[in-house]
């Protein structure tokens, strides 16, 4: 039974990669933690995955989250997709002299053994679009696109500002081109 609902999920998957949609049937009751499939990102587990949304409507929202390395070549985090999110983009907050800002980042480096955190005040990732679909309470998935096209998902629990910190999300939005957030 398990090869059969692992290998329906692989086919649907493979119809869909070109989408940019959901690939893994996950269901928002699914386990916070999520163990890629040997077919999807082997040795690659997601964990503390969350969306933090807008405080003001039409503003971009996060997502945070732990990836981990278990085993294998290292990798790195080539996209980020969130079912609910037009589109999503990974950043680094950085400080200099006292004065942080935000900068776009292409990729981030996953070595075995390791991991790597996507939290406020650091590597993050913006939301642009957000969906009034999602709701604080809820969930929604989270899916990460490796450098060789392997993907991982995990489902993502949704908070609001009020409901959360936001130390550290202190954000320069100069050089960045409003009219497309």
């Amino acid at each position: 039974m398990r090869k059969l609902v692992i290998a329906s999920l692989t086919s649907i998957a493979l119809a869909l990669s070109g989408c940019g949609q959901k690939t893994d049937g996950a269901s928002p009751e699914a386990s916070e933690t999520a163990d890629a499939t040997p077919e999807s990102a082997p040795g690659i587990t997601l964990s503390d995955a969350f969306i933090r949304l807008p405080a003001v409507p039409g503003s971009p929202g996060a997502a945070y989250f732990t990836v981990s390395q278990g085993n294998g070549a290292p990798r790195r985090i080539a996209a980020v997709y969130v079912e609910g999110a037009e589109r999503a983009e990974m950043h680094e907050t950085v400080t200099t002299n006292g004065i942080s800002s935000m900068k776009p980042v292409k990729d981030v480096a996953i070595e075995a053994g390791k991991s790597v955190s996507f939290k406020p005040g650091g590597l993050h990732v913006m939301l642009f679009d957000v969906s009034d679909t999602l709701k604080q309470g809820g969930t929604t998935e989270l899916t990460i696109t490796l450098d060789n096209g392997d993907k991982a998902t995990v489902p993502a629990r949704i908070e609001t500002l009020g409901s959360a910190s936001m130390e550290g999300m202190d954000h320069d939005m100069s050089g960045h081109d409003m009219s497309k957030m």
